[in-house]
């Protein structure tokens, strides 16, 4: 069987840092793992080619070499994830998908034509599409046929289950970095977030091994750099996180240290020193956080509670001093929030010196806490079009929409201004990494392998990825020290930071490059959530809630869609 696995196009989002990329010469920030995983689930005496829309075109080859065509999909890469469904359909093609979209809203694939819909988590479900398969192997839906759908009906697997990725079917060059996962599931009740529905409230976690065998194989192919642990909560089990930990620091020291790590964590991160320090002992580099809003009303309507058992402010300059540089996700619009919302979450975020702060307002996730509650308010607007940082909000809010968005809109001009960014930059790698990482006794390991000295034909092959990052900085130094009006704070600043912090100063560039993103995000935002304000009749306002289970019309018509980033 050549099976033909398919990751469709994510459109401009916050996380897509399309300009960021272009400057280093890499197409996408990380591959898909959910598919590298389900190719090791599947038969290994089957061929796969993994195409990833991202960086890549589907060619004719590809489409004829393929016997059956797979998917996987967040609902933000819905409009690609149908039209590939559709295509593979009028070529004949078997298709089945999964993955967190296809779990949530399968309704949607099987009206483009998929044939198998497995939902849920793959460790459990595809062994019933392999037996389905196998016991009707040129099954295809006929028409007015149903797809077949298999679902694990509430059941989670353990991941000590779950095999290792197949990463050599990835194109290494085309990535910012890798992903691998450790854990699913969060014990948190967030009422926004669609985790708990897709992967429960009890952390699962791979044993030590398990994870470090996933590095041994991402070493042996050649990666070496940036790896993200996309965990929806890293820390969900403490005890299990320190277990991993104290092995991944050996780990480190005797291959080389050859990766730092990323990864997203719940803000009580910040209560433990210890595992503070044991993520820095093995390299850890930067943590997302979802902080929302610094209003504790509507932190506690959203059952966002953790975020209120102590000082959130404290938690980014505890995390901060420990070397970790914080990333954090910030909402408007939820019920009851008074007007300046905008306003509060800049001060902030200007408080605590965020570098990477992701502002969007509040839509509702299919299947979430808060959508089951709207809809027997009758608060939903019926459109699952349009869920991204460039789109209105998709339910009706207890204060006027186009005011939420306007204070959005604010916000954004605030956060990604040249000037005010740079100045944060500045502050916070100022602050950065005041507690000393504790040496670890490494006398009994085996010494690290030497650094390796290049060959002349090494050399010359890494030659064009050099040149890419010294063309990039020359950019950066262009657009933002002589083309914009921070030219002037711009200099100042950098010769400040190579003074006084020079083992920070390439970190601190790196992350004023990450502007050229947010300023042309920022301009997106603006066009299309302007053009939806002008569009927006005023019912949406004055809208009263309807009778229990009955939604709202749609009202705003856009085309992108979000999910959530864990």
């Amino acid at each position: 069987m050549r099976v033909l696995l398919i990751w469709p196009i994510f459109p401009k989002t916050f996380w897509s840092f399309d300009s960021v990329l272009k400057l280093v010469g890499v197409k996408a920030l990380v591959p898909p793992l959910g598919l590298t995983t389900v190719a090791a689930i599947l038969p290994q005496n089957w061929s796969y080619r993994l195409v990833d829309r991202n960086i890549q075109d589907l060619t004719e080859d590809d489409w004829a070499w393929a016997d059956f065509v797979m998917l996987s999909s967040m609902i933000i890469q819905k409009d690609d994830f149908h039209a590939v469904i559709e295509e593979a359909k009028r070529r004949g093609k078997r298709v089945a998908v999964g993955g967190p979209y296809a779990t949530s809203v399968p309704d949607p694939a099987e009206e483009s034509g998929a044939d198998y819909i497995v939902q849920d988590e793959g460790e459990i479900t595809i062994p019933m599409f392999l037996d389905a398969l196998a016991k009707d192997p040129d099954w295809q839906r006929g028409p007015g046929e149903p797809a077949k759908r298999f679902q694990a009906n509430g059941k989670k697997p353990e991941m000590s289950e779950t095999p290792v990725a197949r990463f050599d079917l990835l194109d290494f060059p085309a990535y910012d970095g890798m992903a691998v996962q450790y854990s699913r599931g969060c014990p948190f009740l967030c009422e926004f977030c669609d985790i708990i529905n897709l992967y429960g409230r009890k952390p699962r976690a791979k044993e030590p091994d398990q994870l470090l065998a996933e590095l041994d194989r991402l070493y042996e192919l050649g990666w070496r750099g940036g790896v993200f642990l996309v965990d929806d909560n890293f820390i969900g089990n403490k005890k299990n996180v320190k277990r991993l930990l104290r092995e991944l620091r050996y780990w480190q020291h005797d291959h080389g240290v050859p990766f730092y790590f990323d990864t997203e964590a719940s803000v009580d991160l910040a209560a433990d020193p210890e595992l503070l320090m044991l993520m820095r002992q093995c390299n850890f580099s930067a943590v997302f956080l979802g902080l929302e809003t610094p209003d504790v009303e509507s932190l506690t309507l959203t059952r966002k509670h953790q975020n209120n058992r102590g000082s959130m402010a404290d938690a980014v300059r505890t995390l901060g001093d420990s070397g970790l540089r914080v990333m954090a996700g910030f909402i408007i619009g939820f019920d009851n929030e008074k007007p300046g919302a905008g306003d509060r979450i800049v001060q902030f975020i200007e408080q605590c010196n965020i570098p990477t702060a992701f502002l969007s307002m509040l839509q509702v996730l299919p299947n979430t806490g808060l959508w089951t509650r709207l809809e027997k308010e009758g608060r939903l607007i019926d459109d699952l079009t349009g869920l991204d940082q460039t789109a209105a909000l998709n339910f009706v809010p207890t204060r006027p929409a186009a005011e939420i968005a306007r204070e959005y809109l604010a916000a954004y001009d605030r956060l990604y201004d040249p000037i005010g960014y740079l100045e944060r930059i500045y502050r916070y790698y100022m602050e950065i990494g005041r507690t000393e990482v504790e040496e670890v006794d490494y006398s009994d390991r085996p010494a690290p392998p030497p650094k390796k000295r290049l060959t002349f034909s090494e050399f010359l092959k890494e030659l064009p990825a050099q040149l890419r990052m010294y063309r990039a900085l020359l950019v950066i130094l262009w657009r933002q020290g002589v083309v914009r009006k921070s030219r002037k704070v711009f200099w100042q600043r950098a010769f400040s930071m190579l003074r006084k912090r020079p083992d920070v100063f390439g970190q601190y560039i790196v992350m004023l490059a990450h502007n050229e993103h947010f300023l042309e995000l920022s301009a997106l935002v603006h066009t299309r959530l302007e053009t939806q304000l002008a569009d927006m009749p005023t019912e949406i306002h004055e809208a009263k809630p309807q009778p229990s289970g009955q939604r709202h019309k749609p009202v705003i018509t856009t085309h992108l869609v979000v999910e959530d980033i864990a």
